[in-house]
């Protein structure tokens, strides 16, 4: 049966719109845990909505631990897994857009989640819905599944996993194409400094939006009663190069201003030599790389004064062929005086073979539907593939296109998202025919 997508898709396209614009609205961000909620209202209305739409669609759905919810096509145990996530992060500002709606313009979609993860999963779900209309004699099990908690640790999966066994195989569509085979290691630090008492007592409190998420974009501090402030550019954390970083813009600014003196002199100076401009650790001893993942990749992301001290955080991640005990052991070398090294998150490399079938298969797909080289990749990023076992990232992003998620105006082009719900039942096709 030869199937036209781009033509079934097309004639759809509005109904998706409808139906995601639903999800879109909802501003799952987490928060408090509620009764029968873990993490917080938001994510477990949303979570709630697309299970919903799931029946509506006609798939077999089921909600695990409050937590994760999945949208079935067939009966049997084992399954192929589209693992994708409803959780977003928060909006934060400068939007020229509600953030919490699905927007249109000029054939560009606007709000927040419509790239990370909603729109992908979406179509993922949407499109199955497609192909399960068509009546096809496929062979195995699909399940579409929702998480609600992958910007915050991920600890939706280990909740859904003690209830339920891992896919055969399957993708998440929440990283960039082609197939992504390998994950660096991640690890993020904070950097306690121990300054003179005197030194401190007129620097007043960090105010600006910090968070491990992102690039710092904007930041202030008071200092013997003169406030100074500086505007960077907001980036994701996993590519800081996209970004301005504000710790290091003020920590410049104060040096320039000659604003203090002595030991915390020293510090800002130390700050801005080691990683002002400086994505890859050259500052720090930490210019580690590999053939197959490249450089490793550091960001400041918080700066904060607690007491006498100053504690800087930093997301740091590693090739695959590194070790976090080799990244700690060198950075350790390059700190201040009266510095204190202590690790708040940590996430292992992961490595999927790149000569898996099914690897292949979702590589031919993808080459057919864009005619661009498939040869899997590696990221800087973080998804599910290191949590759901035989799980690889798959899309949505498209080559050269990097630094969209969790920024003011989140976007993805129409053009798009509609190419990847054809990627996407595909690719599902293949997998369970």
């Amino acid at each position: 049966m030869t199937i036209d997508f781009r033509k079934v898709i097309e004639e759809n396209k509005e109904q998706f719109y409808q139906d995601l614009d639903q999800v879109m609205q909802i501003e799952s961000v987490k928060g408090t845990p509620a009764k029968q909620a873990p993490f917080g209202k938001g994510p477990k209305e949303a979570l709630l909505t697309v299970m919903s739409l799931a029946e509506k669609y006609g798939f077999k759905t089921a909600i695990i631990n409050d937590v994760v919810g999945y949208a079935q096509w067939g009966d049997a145990e084992d399954y192929i897994g589209v693992v994708g996530h409803l959780d977003v992060v928060p909006a934060g500002d400068g939007w020229s857009f509600p953030p919490f709606k699905l927007s249109k313009k000029n054939q560009r979609f606007y709000g927040r989640g419509i790239l990370d993860n909603k729109g992908p999963i979406l179509a993922c779900l949407f499109g199955l819905k497609l192909l399960k209309e068509m009546d096809l004699p496929v062979k195995k099990t699909i399940r579409i599944i929702f998480g609600t908690d992958e910007e915050n640790g991920s600890s939706d999966i280990p909740l859904y996993l003690s209830e339920e066994q891992p896919p055969q195989f399957g993708f998440t569509p929440d990283c960039k194409y082609p197939v992504v085979y390998g994950e660096r290691g991640i690890v993020n630090y904070e950097i306690l400094t121990t300054l003179p008492k005197e030194e401190l007592k007129d620097l007043g409190d960090f105010i600006g939006d910090q968070a491990r998420d992102h690039v710092p974009d904007a930041l202030s501090v008071t200092i013997h009663g003169k406030n100074i402030s500086v505007q960077g550019k907001r980036a994701p954390s996993n590519a800081p190069e996209l970004g301005e970083n504000a710790i290091t813009l003020l920590a410049e600014k104060i040096l320039q201003e000659q604003a203090v003196t002595g030991t915390l002199a020293e510090y800002f100076s130390w700050l801005v030599k080691s990683l002002a401009n400086q994505h890859h650790g050259e500052g720090l001893g930490l210019a580690f790389s590999d053939a197959d993942s490249g450089k490793l990749m550091i960001t400041p992301y918080e700066l904060i004064k607690k007491d006498q001290q100053l504690a800087l955080s930093v997301a740091i991640r590693y090739p695959v062929s590194v070790t976090e005990a080799e990244v700690t052991d060198s950075l350790k070398k390059h700190l201040p005086p009266e510095s204190q090294l202590t690790v708040v998150r940590r996430i292992k490399s992961s490595h999927f073979p790149k000569d898996n079938p099914n690897i292949q298969l979702l590589s031919a797909v993808y080459e057919e539907v864009t005619g661009l080289d498939g040869t899997p990749v590696t990221t800087t990023g973080a998804t599910y593939a290191r949590f759901v076992p035989n799980i690889v990232a798959f899309g949505p992003s498209f080559p050269g296109q990097k630094g969209i998620a969790h920024n003011q105006d989140e976007y993805m082009d129409e053009e798009d998202l509609l190419k990847n719900m054809e990627i996407y039942m595909r690719g599902m096709l293949k997998l369970i025919e």
